[in-house]
């Protein structure tokens, strides 16, 4: 049985001549032992025979291929939006309808995925290590023109930015939101990624281009609408699906309201610190450095990959799947941690008393538990609901749960008053599911008066902090 399954996504417009010889290729191609393949073909509305010709390699290979049909032309993006809506595969690599690129390189583009060091791979076209059919020096210069501008957006240094094959973690490109409908696709998936923070990686690949008389179909207009989303997407960050990852997405520029967060927070914890629910590492990055040991643990599988990216060169930060529902995640941790951060974890869980059992398991005795939480029911709104709040907390509730799950409460620290007006605004009474990244710059900009003037405030905070120790 494979131990992995890679989705081959394949748009189709118009390609009789060649369709059916790729997908014999496709299925032909070697992929690394362990590793199976699943093709997915989007039909993008073509108006030859493409259809039927896919149609007859898939009756003589059942169960390989699936065949999706759009009903008007679309574009590229558009047919490849529709195909990873489809994968299943834990890796997903694209591939053209004709000849030009030889599916034979499959296992140089999935290897920095299996080997756990990549979450995208761009197989290079001028990377060369093999053939390359030498053509057009005008569309190679669009393409480098490109490429470079796409690297200044994106602050990468990728030599091919417009290549087809392009390999990823399934999962990864299913949280990317494309809005792309052409080939417009290959900037915007490129910026996304960076600005992502993933890990991309390119390998060189043989490259076999047609003539435009052979069916080549990307023009000029199409390297002006490139330009377009190349500019387009440097000055905005719809990088998520969802509002709730989004609003993380948007904190994380909010450095120094996370240091405020962390200090508040770095008087109660010790050496070797789990911080359950570490998310994309927004605290992490300012609570982990000096630690004996530093586990940042999380249950998102974009989370936790964006964490492996974040910390892959420091040998004492360790990422590790951390579900606070589930026994099972803490036990190999009894008792070998000195403290446990947890902020604004706990109100994402339906069952928060088993969580804070497993909290108590992973400390040892004398280790503290450090949990924050947002306070306050009666100002719950959208917001909450965007970001899968259960709840919000009272200092007695919170209390009462900590000692039922057999910890001793030192104390109850009030935290960021300050946002609890603008809080009670936007999701009670606007209703808004998302913050504003401006309002949120300008409050991060002012951190440094809120820190003065927030214990002064005589409203309750929006959020509380428990520091709890297991006496036993």
């Amino acid at each position: 049985m494979a131990a992995h399954t890679v989705s081959i996504l394949i748009p189709l417009y118009n390609e009789e001549e060649y369709v059916a010889a790729l997908l014999e290729r496709v299925i032909a191609a070697p992929l690394p032992e362990g590793v199976d393949r699943e093709i997915i073909v989007v039909d993008d509305g073509s108006k030859d025979s493409s259809v039927e010709a896919v149609e007859g390699v898939a009756a003589v290979h059942p169960g390989l291929i699936r065949l999706v049909r759009q009903p008007v032309n679309q574009g590229k993006g558009a047919a490849i939006r529709t195909a990873i809506e489809h994968a299943t595969g834990e890796f997903s690599i694209i591939q053209d309808a004709d000849l030009e690129y030889d599916p034979r390189e499959y296992g140089r583009m999935l290897g920095p995925l299996l080997s756990g060091k990549a979450d995208a791979v761009y197989g290079s076209r001028f990377m060369i290590s093999g053939e390359r059919r030498v053509l057009y020096f005008w569309h190679s210069v669009a393409n480098q023109i490109l490429t470079g501008m796409c690297n200044v957006v994106s602050d990468l240094n990728l030599t091919d930015m417009e290549t087809c094959y392009k390999a990823f973690r399934t999962s990864l490109l299913q949280s990317i939101p494309i809005r792309s409908n052409r080939f417009g696709l290959e900037p915007e998936l490129t910026i996304k990624l960076a600005k992502r923070h993933v890990r991309v990686y390119e390998t060189p690949i043989a490259y076999h281009g047609r003539t435009y008389e052979e069916g080549k179909k990307i023009g000029l207009k199409d390297a002006f609408d490139a330009l377009f989303v190349i500019l387009r997407y440097a000055l905005t960050r719809d990088l998520y699906k969802g509002s709730g990852p989004d609003i993380l997405d948007a904190l994380a520029g909010a450095r120094r309201f996370n240091e405020w967060m962390a200090e508040t927070i770095k008087p109660y914890i010790g050496q070797r610190v789990l911080e359950a629910g570490a998310g994309i590492g927004n605290l992490s990055r300012v609570l982990s450095p000096k630690r004996e040991r530093y586990i940042a643990g999380d249950i998102e599988i974009e989370y936790l990959a964006r964490l492996r990216a974040r910390f892959q060169h420091r040998p004492k930060v360790e990422v590790r799947h951390c579900d606070l529902e589930n026994p099972a995640d803490f036990a190999p941790l009894a008792g070998s941690v000195d403290s446990v951060v947890c902020v604004n974890v706990l109100e994402h869980i339906k069952d928060d008393l088993t969580g804070l059992r497993n909290i108590h398991t992973a400390l040892e005795p004398g280790g503290r538990a450090v949990i924050l939480v947002p306070q306050g029911q009666d100002i719950y709104g959208t917001l909450d609901e965007a970001l899968g709040h259960y709840r919000r907390y009272s200092r007695q509730e919170l209390e009462s749960k900590l000692e039922q799950t057999g910890f001793r409460v030192e104390r109850i620290l009030d935290f960021n008053r300050i946002s609890r007006p603008p809080w009670y605004v936007t999701g009670r009474l606007l209703r808004r599911k998302t913050l504003s990244r401006f309002q949120l710059a300008i409050f991060d900009r002012l951190v440094w008066l809120w820190r003065r003037i927030d214990s002064h405030l005589p409203w309750p905070s929006a959020s509380i902090i428990a520091v709890a120790v297991k006496d036993r």
